[in-house]
């Protein structure tokens, strides 16, 4: 938190796109300077619904936020972090979260 009481949080919201074949959902994270994570995240919610009509995608009315440890961003800032608990094995985990084969994504 600086001195004028503000922190950044990134925010994590998902969309569906409705425009294309599979109409495939969106995770996108966004930075915001904030008094909280609420606010961050209605302040991100109320950007998201721009985005949404802008692009003609669907809000799902899902957001996390994260608080950043630093108040300066700088190259390697982390700016969102998640745990999950699982008893899957990695190679299970990453497939069934993260590499499912539907992503759209450059290796």
């Amino acid at each position: 938190m600086t001195d004028d009481g503000l922190g950044w949080y990134g925010v994590r919201c998902v969309f569906r796109w409705n425009d294309r074949e599979h109409r495939p959902y969106e995770e996108r994270i966004t930075l915001w300077r904030a008094a909280s994570a609420a606010q961050a995240i209605e302040l991100a919610e109320r950007e998201g619904r721009d985005y949404a009509r802008d692009n003609r995608f669907e809000q799902l009315n899902f957001a996390q936020a994260y608080s950043l440890s630093e108040d300066r961003i700088t190259q390697g800032t982390e700016v969102f972090s998640l745990l999950r608990d699982s008893a899957l094995k990695p190679d299970a985990y990453l497939d069934n979260y993260f590499d499912t084969g539907g992503e759209h994504q450059a290796r």
